[in-house]
């Protein structure tokens, strides 16, 4: 069954081209997750004015790869102990947070909070990575979609914490 969960890693380009690559994703869009805004532009997210953080969707089928999984590649991915930052990027556009369809709360939220926990124990720091419904997402610029397959010279930090 297609499933939705949108996740954000810091900077969404890298998170995208993972993700892209996984058995069982069907979609991902870059965007931007739980601001305040109904139109927003990449320049405004990045003026902290908006609240809004660079997320990825991501459309899977849960029979060929579980939420679980996702989770668990996200979470080996980042520093969720990190308020506001990731890797080289700082700023509340690329603080960490699950942000699943109010509609899958019942499905997804003790599985997502499962999880939490258990990484929990892997530092001394609190994790702060949100866990939310996701209440809006506006899809990022095109020219932000599939960034890294566009510009395969650029680098993004995802995966620079895995263990």
């Amino acid at each position: 069954m297609k499933r939705v969960i949108t996740l954000g890693a810091g900077c969404f380009w890298g998170p995208q081209a993972f993700f892209d690559r996984l058995p069982g994703v069907i979609k991902t869009t870059v965007g931007y997750a739980n601001g305040c805004e109904d139109h927003v532009t990449y320049e405004q997210v990045c003026s902290a004015t908006t609240n809004f953080v660079e997320a990825v969707q991501i459309v899977f089928d849960d029979e060929k790869i579980t939420l679980n999984k996702l989770l668990n590649y996200f979470f080996n991915s980042i520093d969720p102990t990190t308020l506001n930052r990731q890797g080289p990027d700082w700023g509340r556009q690329y603080r960490t947070g699950v942000y699943y369809l109010p509609q899958d709360k019942r499905d997804f939220l003790p599985l997502i909070k499962e999880v939490a926990n258990y990484e929990q124990r892997k530092y001394h720091e609190k994790i702060v990575t949100e866990i939310e419904p996701l209440v809006k997402f506006i899809p990022a610029e095109e020219y932000h979609q599939k960034y890294l397959d566009k510009n395969p010279h650029r680098q993004c930090h995802f995966g620079w914490r895995k263990k």
